[in-house]
Parts: structure tokens; sequence; C-alpha cells
């Protein structure tokens, strides 16, 4: 990704040189380019992404941002924040260690993507300049068969997944051709280069229907912006529309606020509708009524709290009437798995069996869930269960109830 943002020129080759001087004081001298994404002290120590990080780039034909969300395990809240803002996803794989990958979060990230309603995909074949031979073609093959397997068995459709030989550090086949004479010219004509592919799959129409329905954004983040924005909230905005002078209600909290600015990737503008991202700055409202995870609605569309849902899921691993926590974007509340309804049929949702003890691995459910402390949630709404740091389920409320 920071490759990308270089070569389109969303960052500056002297910001690049910067973080190369600072990286090798802490002797990571090769995570310059990641350094433009992780920003935080954390991450660059510990050379892993932690929390999402946002960026924006151009091509001239279309307005992109980047949710850079983290890999690791213990980060899987963080991911699925970023993943379920997003449009389409771009999966990395380290063409030299796709074993360990697939053994470890590469499998459960392709899965979560999925299950917060992810459809197209790209996977990056990376770090073929590393291979024996450099950029061989035999390696990538084999990495394409067995990542597309994946994908195809998690439920991507065919013509929804890409696979984009490059490499990052150099710069070959991610904004640019490889050179002529170079050894990985073989790709020119039979890959475009990742961000010609992001075009491709970077949608062109808004979707009308979403935007005449009522408002909802989930708060992704909350701060302070200075003097003439003294508190500003972003997000995605999943459905309907606001406009500066909006009065709106956050939820779960009740509260009232009026919108004073609005902001959309780095421009000021006096609305935004369904599918953007943007920041809110708010009047009127104390910032303890404001956390992430939090919805915001129109003052005349009001979203009602559910102490109890209904969901029909997927299940990961054996499920019992059993504590998990469940995740909605942002939204993270320990619950209680109260009742297991019925075994249904994945395609015809016919019932199976009914009240049934256990749940295994694969098969598909509708459950009762109980929340510790009511939230904003809504039919519809793709949720994910975990358990002990596993996912273990994940699906769609069905029902809410208070």
């Amino acid at each position: 990704m920071g490759r990308l943002l270089l070569d389109t020129g969303a960052v500056s080759q002297r910001d690049i040189d910067r973080y190369k001087k600072q990286a090798a004081e802490l002797g990571k001298a090769s995570f310059a380019l990641a350094w433009v994404m992780d920003t935080g002290s954390e991450e660059r120590e510990r050379g892993v992404t932690v929390d999402i990080a946002q960026h924006h780039f151009t091509t001239g034909n279309v307005d992109f941002t980047i949710l850079d969300a983290p890999g690791h395990r213990d980060f899987v809240p963080n991911m699925l924040a970023g993943a379920s803002m997003a449009d389409l996803a771009v999966l990395v794989v380290d063409a030299n260690q796709l074993e360990s990958g697939l053994k470890g979060q590469t499998r459960e990230h392709i899965v979560l993507a999925h299950a917060v309603g992810i459809r197209r995909i790209i996977v990056a074949v990376n770090k073929l300049d590393a291979t024996s031979p450099e950029w061989s073609q035999e390696v990538l093959d084999s990495v394409s068969g067995r990542v597309r397997k994946v994908l195809i068995d998690t439920g991507f459709g065919e013509a929804n997944i890409a696979i984009i030989p490059c490499s990052g550090l150099n710069g070959e086949n991610v904004v640019k051709q490889p050179a002529v004479g170079s050894s990985a010219e073989w790709i020119q004509g039979l890959h475009p280069t990742l961000l010609q592919q992001l075009e491709k799959f970077a949608s062109t129409s808004d979707d009308i229907k979403s935007i005449q329905k009522p408002l909802r954004l989930q708060v992704s983040d909350v701060f302070r912006g200075g003097i003439n924005n003294p508190l500003s909230v972003s997000g995605r905005i999943a459905s309907g529309s606001l406009q500066t002078g909006d009065s709106i209600i956050v939820r779960p909290s009740g509260e009232q606020a009026t919108i004073k600015g609005i902001e959309v990737g780095c421009d000021t503008r006096e609305w935004a509708v369904a599918s953007e991202i943007c920041t809110l700055h708010l009047l009127d409202i104390d910032p303890q009524y404001l956390r992430s995870g939090d919805i915001v609605c129109s003052s005349g569309a009001n979203l009602p709290l559910a102490q109890t849902v209904l969901a029909r899921i997927d299940v990961l691993e054996t499920l019992l009437p059993q504590k998990a926590d469940l995740h909605f974007g942002r939204l993270h509340v320990p619950v209680s798995i109260r009742k297991l309804l019925a075994i249904v049929d994945e395609r015809a949702d016919a019932v199976i069996k009914k009240n049934p003890r256990v749940i295994k691995a694969g098969q598909t459910a509708k459950v009762q869930i109980a929340l510790e402390t009511p939230a904003s949630l809504e039919n519809g709404n793709r949720i994910i269960l975990r358990s002990d740091g596993n996912t273990i389920a994940s699906g769609t409320v069905l029902e809410t109830l208070g």
C-alpha cells in the first residue's frame, strides 16, 4: 500500500526518504514503505499493523480510500472494523511463505472478509522478485491455484477474484508495468497492474436504494479537531444521506447533535451519501455520549435498541449455548448464545432439526442471542461471533427484540 501511494503521488518521495532514515535507526530500513500506513509508535516498533489506517488517493477516474487492516491475530476485532467499511478487498500474500499464511491468519481473514459482505477480492501475490528464480511463473501458478481454491470454497465467485503478481518493494506491476528486458517482462499482456485491477473492480454506480433508506452511520472514531471543530466523528455511511445543518441522534445514548461541517476524503462538502466514508464536525453534544461503534441516525428515523436478537449463522466451530463476543463493525459486546433454535438447510432455509443440543462446524443454524448491554442492531446487520480469540460463527440478524 505504501508503494501504491508513492507511485500514484499520494505521498512524496521526500516522505519516504524520511521514513527510511527513521526506520534505519530502528534497524528496520526495509519497513519504510509500510510506515506510510503504520504511523503509530507501537506499530513501527513491532512491525505489525495494530489499528485501521486510512489514506486517500485518486487515479483521475476513481477516488479510493485505503483501509489498511491488521493481519495479526491479536487485532482481529480491528480488522473486522476496517473490512466492514470496505467495498472490495486486497489480500496480500507472500509468494515465498504461502504455507504458513494459509495455516495462520490468511484463511481466517478470507472467511471474515466474506462474512462482513465483501464480494470482490484482489489477491496481490507479493515478493515475486524474491522467488528462485526471480519472477517464477511456476511459483505464481502454484500460489494462485491454492489461494483461488480457498476463496471459492469460502463463497467468492470466480468472476470476482483477480490474481495480480507484483513486488511492493521495487514497484513492479503495482502502478507501473515491469520494464522491458526485466525478469518480470513476461507479465505484460497477461496480468494488469494492481492499480488497473482496482479501477476495474471499483463500483461506478450509486446505489439509489441505499441512499433513499434512513440514515445509518457507524462511528469508527471520535476525536477533537481543534478550536474550530471541537468534536468530530468519522465513519462510513451505510445508508441514507446527510448535510450540514442536519439534526442527528446518536444511539445508544439517544443524544441529539447538529452537523456543523462534513469532510469526505480531504474535501469539505455540504453533503454526503451512502457508501462514503466521511468526517462529521458536531455541535451541541457532550463527548461522553459518543463512542466508537455508536450509530448516527436522522432525527426522524430513530433506531431502537436491541436486548436480544434472532440470527441466522454459519458455524465455524462446534457451538453450544455459551458465552461469546458479538462484533458488528466497531461494535463489540459480550453476549450469551441462549437458544439453539434450529439447524437449517444452507440454500433452501428449510428446517433440518429443531432445538438441537449442539451445532457442528459447517452447519447453518438459527439462534437466539442475548446481549449483556442493549445495542444498536437491526434486521440485516452482518455479525461475527468470537470466543477465546477464535471466530466461531458469522451471520445475519433476522429479528431484534427489546
